[in-house]
């Protein structure tokens, strides 16, 4: 990477595009461009090309983002981070510009990556965020792109980086610090997944890696749902399959959740519905019946991505008799079927979930930040945001007891970090 920047701002509204060089590998200089997006066709094609050059996300694959752009709210304004190197594209991303209003007459430019600033919307919620970039070059664009976009902000501006791993944030803070602008942490989480790799050094056996009182769940709830019948673990092999099972997840989670859950977003349920529709033909999207004598105690809604199961969504029959666990029945069979299919892990996402660590023996970080000058109005704003969650917090202690819900999926529309507000 180069030891100096040359940075320039062109047509600062309103696409505000911008442009930097950066030396990366070879001393060849990375262009980068900010542009509305004008056409998703083009844009798909791009994107499917330096994808098959890059090592990505799930939240990265044109299956997810392609989607996600068909489905965008109405008012969502998105731009396209373009970096080349000698006329190549090497790197890509999809970054939204939202005004909003705090303190004072004028409006400011909020720039989301990969989400679009409407809280709603945006309550799918975004892991493992990142910039699509050819994998030799994955550092030094990563940063040219950030530089060119935070030497693009005003000063009443910010960039909004969601769901983003500790290198990425590393390589964020950096950029923020040479161009004069705060890092502010929001939210900081762990992504638990279960690592193959490690069951396999010990036992072989998933269920004996498990902690005893663990185990004991589990097996008692195996021997109660036997009591009535075969228990089975079935993957939806079809569109039209997967889409029915979809439903009855819809059903188990609107039952759990009620007002807070994911489907009373409006755009939540035509979005999967899609995803599913084009995922599931290919293998990267996997929905899965947990059933006993014929009947769903449980449906699980994942990604698969280069060996890797990502546990997006879930639903499930509860029932009064608590030893009964539909959600631990479910996940460890649909860990076992991913062992036995040869895939490297079962991803439980980010939020907080009794059963996320039980079943998980690692983790990965994940924070939720942003880039901003350091103004009196953000300062104001830091404090309120501090106050609001202080509140939050206390509210939610008194609410709390010992029958209060657990989340049962990723946190998509249950306990997302919100970093979209003033």
């Amino acid at each position: 990477m180069a030891a100096s920047h040359d940075v320039s701002v062109v047509e600062p509204e309103p696409d505000r595009a911008a442009s930097v060089e950066q030396t990366g590998r070879h001393d060849a200089p990375i262009e980068v461009r900010i542009e509305s997006l004008q056409d998703i066709a083009s844009l798909e094609s791009s994107w499917k090309e330096l994808e098959a050059r890059a090592t990505h996300s799930f939240y990265l694959s044109w299956l997810w983002v392609g989607t996600w752009l068909k489905h965008l709210p109405r008012g969502a304004q998105p731009h396209v981070l373009i970096a080349r190197m000698s006329g190549r594209t090497v790197g890509l991303a999809v970054v939204c510009r939202r005004t909003v209003w705090s303190f004072g007459p004028h409006g400011r430019a909020r720039w989301l990556l990969n989400e679009t600033g409407d809280a709603r919307f945006d309550r799918l919620f975004i892991e493992y965020n990142g910039i699509l970039a050819e994998r030799a070059l994955a550092a030094p664009v990563t940063a040219a792109c950030l530089d060119a976009i935070a030497h693009s902000l005003s000063a009443s501006d910010e960039l909004v980086l969601s769901g983003i791993d500790l290198d990425f944030e590393g390589v964020a803070s950096g950029v923020a610090g040479r161009a004069g602008l705060l890092t502010e942490v929001r939210a900081t989480d762990v992504a638990r997944w279960v690592d193959f790799a490690k069951i396999g050094a010990k036992s072989g056996s998933y269920r004996a890696s498990l902690g005893r009182s663990t185990r004991q769940a589990i097996n008692r709830a195996v021997r109660l749902y036997a009591e009535r019948g075969p228990i089975e673990f079935r993957v939806m092999e079809t569109t039209s399959e997967a889409l029915a099972a979809f439903d009855v997840l819809a059903g188990f989670h609107q039952s759990r959740w009620g007002s807070k859950g994911s489907f009373v977003n409006p755009g939540f349920r035509p979005f999967h519905e899609e995803l599913i529709a084009r995922g599931v033909p290919g293998g990267a999207i996997r929905i899965s019946r947990t059933l006993v004598a014929g009947q769903t105690i449980g449906v699980l809604y994942n990604f698969v991505h280069e060996g890797h199961v990502l546990n997006y969504q879930s639903g499930f029959l509860y029932e009064p008799d608590g030893r009964l666990k539909p959600g631990l029945v479910s996940h460890v069979l649909s860990i076992e079927d991913s062992m036995s299919r040869g895939e490297r892990g079962y991803d439980l996402l980010a939020g907080f979930a009794r059963h996320k660590s039980q079943l998980a023996n690692a983790e990965h970080a994940m924070t939720w930040i942003v880039l901003g000058a350091d103004t009196l109005e953000r300062r104001i704003e830091e404090r309120l945001r501090r106050a609001r969650q202080a509140l939050g917090r206390l509210l939610r202690k008194q609410a709390s007891g010992p029958t209060a819900p657990v989340s049962t999926g990723n946190g998509a529309g249950c306990s997302a970090p919100a970093v979209q507000g003033p």
